[in-house]
């Protein structure tokens, strides 16, 4: 099951439970508390009609039943219209009930006029406040139908101090069961509410973790550390992934995961550079070494010219090496260009082709520039580096006495060479650092090096790197975004 649907269900499960331990408290709790409220209210109306009936009790008009005083004064109790709302219960008639019974249990008044005469000395609430305890009951009308149940609550008539009789309040169920009834349901749509709003907020918080959680596992699987054969043959590095903003603790970790990738990447870059670096340094070092060990035997004037020629050749080769290492360095180093102005393609290409004319015209090989002019947000000086190591690069594989052709156009440029071009197998490894490619002439082998500067230039520009075989020779061409030049 996946982690969001289990913080789903956790969280819908731990409401859910809540929600109906609560609602079930309320429940069970609303019907005894609205009946402790009417039994309250019929404790006090019971206590204070004992007191108005108590003065007819003793002078003995009680027992002229609806005919004493008491029952008249009452009269207007039962016979009153009602038509009032408390609050969103509405109610339309009076459904308090009283009697009045001597020190024997017999009735002497029934509100009613129902049970006048009956003996009601063995109801418990009456029983209880003859023996001056307290007397209450509740008794079904219906036997099996609790709706029919009614609650009686008696209180002392006094006279004298002594108990001279009991009159007993009562109020069936059904006159407080709507109040119940709507308590319920208005309960009940809240508890549904809650129980809605709990999954909702659960689905949100979800939500919101698990796409907090899926970023950060994105922004890992975007930045894993390379090995070291990608360390030391991507020439062009991607750029890295933005590290997600997130609040609290995830935002710390996706802090600590830059970190550690920042430090992974840091180690693979400098092994991965070691070993190629190593590798590379060996022959010019072993050439160097092996003239000069000959160097220290006489020698023939010719041979030690060779010998020491050679190792003027090793230490270029080495200084060249270093070079490039520097100028790729910086390049990766850096995250943008820092000196933005218009300058024209065509003026860059000219001081690169000045850069190695001394070069070319010792080999007879002749630079032809050709196209239009194009001008754009550029560093120039970025952008000569490019097009000399370009040019280098063609002429090292270029004959002599033959030709390289510059085609300039709105979003490019192209350079030519009539070399005998590259093995398509190796088309897509061009431009990887230490990447060597044998040279037509059997001469040594390149490093790789000026391509992956260029494309590290390219980069920086926003533009790209194509190269294929034409014929005859190899065509390199740098685009620049459309949006990026104007002409």
């Amino acid at each position: 099951m996946r982690l969001g649907l289990r913080l789903f269900f956790a969280f819908f499960l731990i409401n859910g439970l809540a929600a109906f331990f609560v609602l079930r408290v309320f429940m069970v709790e609303i019907r005894p508390s609205v009946r402790k409220v009417t039994e309250d209210t019929l404790v006090e109306a019971a206590y204070a009609l004992a007191a108005l009936a108590s003065e007819d009790m003793a002078s003995g008009d009680l027992q002229n039943g609806q005919n004493s005083r008491f029952a008249r004064q009452l009269q207007a109790y039962n016979q009153q219209p009602v038509q009032v709302r408390i609050w969103d219960a509405k109610k339309s008639s009076l459904d308090m009930r009283i009697t009045v019974a001597d020190k024997q249990g017999l009735v002497l008044f029934d509100s009613l006029g129902k049970d006048e005469g009956s003996n009601y000395s063995r109801w418990r609430d009456v029983y209880l406040t003859l023996r001056g305890e307290y007397g209450a009951r509740t008794t079904r009308e219906v036997q099996d139908d609790e709706g029919s149940s009614v609650m009686y609550v008696s209180a002392p008539i006094l006279v004298n101090g002594h108990i001279a009789g009991v009159l007993s309040t009562s109020k069936p169920a059904r006159s407080v069961q709507k109040i119940i009834d709507s308590a319920e349901r208005k309960i009940l749509r809240g508890g549904l509410l809650f129980v809605l709003l709990s999954a909702a907020v659960g689905c949100g918080v979800t939500w919101w973790f698990v796409i907090h959680v899926r970023r950060l596992r994105s922004y890992a699987q975007q930045v894993q550390a390379p090995t070291l054969n990608e360390a030391a043959h991507n020439a062009l590095p991607a750029t890295p992934a933005a590290v997600p903003s997130m609040p609290g603790e995830l935002g710390d970790l996706a802090q600590a995961m830059d970190n550690m990738r920042k430090r992974l990447e840091g180690r693979d870059y400098i092994e991965g550079y070691v070993r190629a670096l190593t590798h590379e340094l060996k022959s010019p070092v072993a050439a160097i070494r092996g003239a000069g060990e000959l160097l220290l035997e006489e020698l023939p004037p010719q041979d030690r010219e060779m010998f020491a020629q050679q190792v003027l050749d090793q230490c270029q080769r080495l200084q060249n090496l270093v070079d490039q290492l520097l100028q790729l360095s910086r390049l990766e180093q850096r995250q943008q260009l820092h000196a933005q102005s218009r300058c024209s393609l065509k003026a860059c290409a000219k001081q690169a082709m000045d850069q190695i004319a001394s070069s070319a015209s010792q080999r007879g090989i002749t630079m032809v520039l050709e196209g239009e002019d194009s001008h754009g947000p550029w560093e120039q000086g970025l952008l000569v580096l490019a097009i000399s190591n370009l040019l280098q690069n063609a002429m090292d594989f270029a004959p002599a006495q033959s030709q390289i052709l510059i085609r300039l156009a709105p979003s490019a440029i192209s350079i030519n060479d009539q070399g005998p071009g590259v093995s398509p197998q190796l088309l897509s490894r061009l431009g990887e650092r230490f990447f060597t490619t044998p040279r037509p002439n059997g001469e040594r082998s390149g490093t790789g090096l000026g391509l992956s500067i260029v494309l590290r230039i390219m980069h920086l520009h926003g533009g790209s790197m194509q190269i294929r075989n034409t014929s005859p020779g190899l065509s390199v061409t740098l685009s620049f975004p459309s949006g990026k030049l104007a002409h």
